[in-house]
């Protein structure tokens, strides 16, 4: 009993229960020693944060003041544009398209343009009476003025909303024979496709076709069905599936039958067919910004990425020098990213116009696109600082892109 009761109990009870549990927690922490799993335990920062952070130290030096009301609509939901499908029956999709108050944005810029010319050729056509000169002189002078209508299919029809009208297209329903009306996409993607220019009889190939939305504009040109041939290819086999699924979906039988879809790496594809095409287009992975700073999931910003991310301008050297070798002489290739970073754009393509000529004697022009700035200004917010290409930036009132894409005519 005195035991209980001595002093070695006296003190402990005096100092309260926290010494109290302080020292069961000792206790245990000397029978079952073990160190804490910060790893598990600390909050991870998210891709999305990561790639804002990035962004905000890289684009506001590329941009300028503009990175501002960049970097909203990069964080604001995207627009998109209704691409219609010429295989399917389309009375009834652009009667419901044109109630919605949507608009084929392509067709719109031709007639303006067409509009705008016509004013050149009446006051031409007055100065040269004035001068002397013939009306038929005048008009010869119109045919030769800037190139509206190059590069432009006509065929490729792609409905809008106006600028600030943020409404969102309903999922397109499929006709009788299954095929869906229009396939949704972001509007600015088919300005690589509308600069590749593809012509009658021409071999095509994309180089990186999933999922699949360039490859099915393309094939809404009909150019590529009728006595020429469309190879798609993409590396990965599970997105190549989903460029299966959006064929089956929107292109007849017959058409899809025309169209070689293969899953090479397209590093190597001037191994399996070098030199063969008239057109080439390379729409490489990158960065893609906007998901990069909306999702989580497939984030190329995760810090398991890293090395990955840090290796895409050689990844995309390499596939565009791949499709700079698949092309035919006096052919042309149509680069693309969706990100604004000038290491993925410019730079890319400066270093491929320079290995071409020294390594391969190849000698490669980077064409003028500015053109295409003029003809879709109504449309989406281009950067005039782009030293090679162009570039549409994303805008609250114009919310689509980012989108680069610059034309090379191997000569």
């Amino acid at each position: 009993m005195a035991a209980l009761g001595g002093r070695a109990a006296v003190p402990l009870l005096r100092r309260g229960p926290g010494a109290v549990l302080g020292a069961v927690q000792g206790a245990g922490q000397r029978r079952h020693r073990h160190k804490e799993k910060w790893a598990t335990t600390a909050p991870r920062i998210p891709s999305t944060r990561l790639a804002l952070h990035h962004f905000d130290s890289s684009y506001s030096l590329h941009l300028g003041e503009l990175w501002p009301s960049v970097r909203a609509g990069l964080l604001c939901e995207q627009k998109y544009g209704a691409l219609l499908n010429n295989f399917s029956e389309l009375d009834h999709v652009t009667q419901e398209l044109e109630l919605l108050n949507a608009t084929d944005f392509i067709s719109e810029a031709l007639q303006k343009a067409q509009q705008s010319q016509q004013g050149t050729a009446a006051r031409e056509a007055g100065r040269g009476s004035q001068e002397g000169r013939t009306v038929i002189q005048a008009e010869a002078m119109t045919e030769t003025s800037p190139p509206f209508r190059a590069s432009i299919s006509p065929k490729i029809k792609c409905y809008t909303f106006p600028r600030g009208d943020i409404t969102r297209f309903h999922p397109a329903r499929p006709d009788t024979l299954g095929l869906l009306g229009y396939y949704l996409m972001d509007a600015a993607s088919l300005l690589p496709v509308l600069a590749l220019d593809v012509q009658r009889d021409d071999l095509v190939l994309d180089l990186c076709a999933a999922p699949g939305g360039k490859t099915l504009a393309l094939l809404q040109t009909g150019l590529c069905v009728s006595g020429g041939h469309l190879a798609a290819n993409d590396v990965s086999i599970s997105r190549t599936k989903r460029l299966h699924q959006i064929l089956h979906n929107y292109v007849l039988k017959e058409v899809r039958e025309t169209v070689s879809v293969t899953s090479y790496d397209g590093r190597d594809w001037q191994d399996v067919e070098g030199g063969t095409f008239h057109k080439v287009l390379v729409d490489v992975p990158c960065t893609t910004d906007r998901h990069s700073a909306m999702e989580e999931h497939n984030n190329i910003f995760h810090k398991m990425r890293t090395k990955e991310r840090q290796m895409l301008p050689m990844l995309q050297l390499q596939l565009l020098m791949a499709g700079i070798l698949a092309t035919k002489p006096g052919g042309d290739v149509v680069y693309s990213t969706c990100s604004l970073s000038p290491l993925q754009n410019e730079c890319v393509v400066e270093r491929a116009v320079e290995i071409a000529e020294t390594q391969f004697n190849i000698s490669v022009r980077v064409e003028d696109l500015s053109h295409f700035r003029t003809l879709f200004q109504d449309t989406f917010s281009f950067f005039s600082g782009c030293r090679l290409g162009e570039l549409v930036l994303p805008h609250l009132t114009a919310n689509f892109g980012p989108m680069y894409f610059c034309k090379l005519h191997r000569m």
